[in-house]
């Protein structure tokens, strides 16, 4: 009698275009969600240009389980795979969309033991992984990520477009690159606008689930492999009151 796999609550973070720090939102909602009791793993599912590596600072490579499954990673309390764990740095991904799913497949059932949420860091776009991980893993929600700026806006409502159309439920939407206060002054500008997914969201019907500010010190910790959220802070917080209204949002929509 074989035991029955632990059922999983499958959190798949998107975006409609690249650039808008998809990525440093998933690596630090895990983050905060790790610290608040969770046992989350991170998936990184852009394979093509995968950087959970390099945002939570462990570039260890996996190893093989007895079942042969891959083992993750564990670092800042989150389990964690991903492609850039199992080829050299700098090295391209050229692979066609079978091997591209065939990856994703090996991530996605590795050896995650009681690993209760799984968070996947998507491609940008809506291409074949996105197809891939509805159709085979039923995400019990999306995240979508996006700047204050219109062009990314319209981006955006096509990766929510896509989810609906694959009956995913849309948990919330994410403003990062939210407001830039100046260092030396303390003066806030808005360099891609502001509130443009807050209100977005309003209109679409979606839950707000906050901000992320356009700050140095999330850049350089991104860079330097310390995600802000494992930390205190003005930045932790924000990544913290997001990971607490996701929450909120998968217990309302009974996942």
């Amino acid at each position: 009698m074989t035991a029955e796999k632990p059922r999983r609550t499958i959190i798949a973070i998107g975006s409609g275009k690249g650039g808008v720090g998809k990525s440093t939102v998933s690596a630090n909602v895990a983050v905060a969600l790790a610290r608040m009791g969770r046992k989350v793993g991170l998936v990184d599912a852009d394979i093509y240009g995968p950087s959970q590596p390099r945002i939570m600072g462990n570039h260890d490579k996996p190893e093989l389980g007895e079942d042969k499954k891959i083992v993750p990673v564990e670092t800042f309390g989150v389990r964690m795979l991903s492609i850039g764990q199992l080829i050299d740095p700098g090295t391209a991904v050229a692979w066609r969309g079978p091997m591209t799913g065939s990856a994703l497949g090996n991530l996605m059932d590795g050896d995650w033991g009681d690993t209760e949420m799984l968070v996947v860091d998507l491609p940008p776009g809506t291409g074949d992984v996105q197809m891939t991980l509805v159709q085979k893993w039923k995400p019990a929600g999306a995240v979508i990520v996006s700047t204050p700026q219109d062009l990314s806006l319209i981006d955006a409502t096509r990766a929510i477009d896509l989810f609906r159309k694959l009956h995913v439920p849309i948990l919330g939407f994410v403003e990062n690159m939210a407001g830039y206060a100046c260092p030396h002054c303390g003066e806030v500008s808005d360099p891609f606008g502001s509130g443009g997914a807050e209100a977005a969201a309003k209109v679409m019907g979606i839950p707000f689930l906050g901000r992320v500010p356009l700050t140095l010190s999330i850049r350089r910790a991104s860079d330097e492999g310390v995600p802000p959220a494992a930390g205190e802070g003005a930045d932790a917080d924000a990544f913290r009151s997001i990971a607490v209204r996701l929450i909120e949002e998968v217990n309302r929509s009974g996942s």
